[in-house]
């Protein structure tokens, strides 16, 4: 278990990862949306915004937390503590998370919007992902901390394949022995059904990191036997120390995504209040949660993946005191968040309703356009994760908690005043988060040049990406209407217009930004790219 110290490698096998994984998740609910309909999707929407809001307070920051705990300790070569913090997060993983799942089992009717009971039972079926995703997210957090993210890459890739696989059976099962033939019923069931596949995914994956670490246990055991330099801390302080590190960071990142929950139970019982009915309010929320969401995670969960590697690096570095080193790897995470996510946004704008209509057949064209309007708040959420981590990991996991109380403030104020005084409808949770997201981003910026003296690298992350990503966005609108026209066919166009604008955009970076083979030479199969990009320059 050797340490890679590598943090744009880390971060792009995460990338890498967390891309694959999200595509699974994007086409899976394709069939999935055929076979529950779209009410049974709203109701999927519901109950799984619920469960991501216990999944906060049990777990969600798990991985961060603890790489960031046992990250420091690493780094002053302090292995028996470290795997005393390893050791007292399961514990803590486990009582949290046994809570939080009961509350979720016994406590749904209660969480759920009123006017959608049929979302009751599906979010119940997830109550035992919450316990298990405890555990896991410990496991993950103690390899991240080594540096070593492969482990947690595999798990993504493997929890998200029986996830899809067994949501799509089970959900087919419920509905073909439990309902009773109609709407509503099939909708009800067939959501209960799909969530099954969460809790599978999880068990997959937390066999995996089992696995794993008894391959590694004999060199972790002889590792922690070696050091005699450090004075041992109690269990009872390892407990204290976790609850008065994790606790804040958890907290925060229920407080940064409960606006999700809220803005979807506020639709709800406004638009229900203005009379709409609640099959429609169910199919309108889905084309918002279920098909807008689900392809904008897909490149907001890429740039997350950067600063989940870049907190064990720039908790280590700012432990040891190397403030210009921490300000560097920052630098390098930010770079690579904005050359992912710069063009992503830009792409997704250009070819939205092509995108939405060849993954979600059932659209009534209202996710597409929820895409076109809002893909920029990729770069918003990007950068607000990144300095989420950047302020976790020097210490200040305060902070985070405290912009994004204040951000949900605005949040809610934003929902309910547009929902009640304006015609924007399900376009009102739109504009909600994207004031949310500038909100955290001025907040948090402002911090990050109170404590770190840190200053954004808008030339060397922004310019070189933006003009790329212009370029390319007129070639893939250029490709794909221009094909169209001639040939008919939404998959063949589309695909050959993000091929050939994937290419332009490659092109034009090499060619306007002088540090690109620098920068291409840390990602994962670099050599390769960066002579690409040497030929090209010639």
């Amino acid at each position: 278990m050797g340490q890679k110290n590598n943090l744009v490698k880390n971060a792009s096998f995460l990338m890498i990862a967390a891309m694959i994984s999200k595509v699974i998740g994007l086409l899976y609910k394709s069939p999935l949306s055929s076979i529950v309909g779209n009410m049974g999707m709203g109701y999927i929407s519901l109950a799984q915004n619920a469960y991501m809001i216990l999944l906060m307070i049990a777990s969600f920051s798990i991985p961060q937390a603890v790489s960031k705990l046992i990250s420091e300790r690493i780094a002053l070569k302090d292995y028996k503590n470290a795997q005393k913090i390893f050791h007292g997060s399961l514990i803590y993983a486990a009582i949290v998370g046994g809570i939080v799942a009961l509350v979720c089992l016994f406590g749904a009717r209660f969480i759920i919007p009123s006017n959608q009971p049929n979302a009751i039972l599906a979010l119940q079926i997830l109550s035992p992902t919450i316990f298990l995703s405890g555990i896991l997210g410990v496991y993950r957090g103690y390899f991240q901390a080594y540096r070593n993210m492969m482990p947690t890459s595999i798990s993504q890739i493997l929890e998200q394949i029986f996830n899809a696989a067994v949501s799509l059976i089970a959900a087919w099962l419920f509905i073909r022995y439990f309902t009773d033939g109609s709407d509503g019923s099939v909708a009800k069931w067939g959501a209960a059904g799909s969530t099954v596949g969460t809790t599978a995914g999880v068990v997959i994956a937390l066999l995996f990191m089992l696995m794993v670490y008894g391959v590694n246990r004999r060199a972790i055991r002889r590792r922690v036997d070696r050091d005699r330099v450090h004075k041992e801390e109690s269990y009872g302080e390892i407990l204290k120390l976790i609850i008065l590190i994790v606790s804040p960071i958890i907290l925060s990142s229920f407080i940064y995504n409960i606006n999700g929950y809220l803005n979807g139970v506020l639709y709800s019982e406004i638009m229900g209040n203005h009379g709409m009915d609640a099959d429609t309010i169910s199919m309108l929320y889905a084309e918002y949660a279920t098909y807008f969401m689900s392809i904008i995670n897909i490149p907001l969960t890429l740039s997350s993946a950067a600063p989940t590697s870049m907190i064990p690096e720039v908790s280590a570095l700012y432990a040891t005191g190397d403030i210009d080193e921490t300000s560097r790897r920052v630098d390098q995470t930010v770079q690579l968040s904005m050359f992912i996510s710069i063009p992503c946004a830009v792409g997704l704008a250009v070819l939205a309703q092509p995108i939405v209509s060849l993954l979600f057949h059932g659209t009534n064209g209202v996710a597409g356009q929820l895409l076109m309007l809002g893909s920029f708040t990729i770069l918003l959420n990007g950068m607000s994760n990144i300095s989420n981590g950047v302020l976790q990991g020097i210490g200040k996991p305060k902070i985070p908690m405290i912009t994004a109380a204040v951000a949900l403030v605005v949040d809610v104020v934003v929902v309910v005043v547009l929902l009640m005084f304006t015609n924007l409808g399900i376009y009102a949770l739109l504009v909600a988060m994207i004031v949310y997201a500038i909100v955290v981003c001025v907040l948090n910026d402002f911090f990050m040049k109170k404590y770190l003296d840190y200053k954004n690298p808008w030339k060397a992350a922004y310019v070189s990406p933006i003009i790329a990503s212009a370029v390319m966005g007129v070639v893939a609108a250029g490709v794909y209407y221009g094909l169209h026209a001639l040939l008919p066919s939404n998959v063949i166009c589309l695909g050959v217009a993000i091929i050939l604008a994937a290419m332009a955009y490659f092109l034009v970076y090499i060619l306007v930004d002088k540090t690109a083979s620098e920068r291409l030479s840390r990602m994962p199969g670099g050599a390769y790219l960066v002579r690409i990009a040497q030929k090209i320059r010639r």
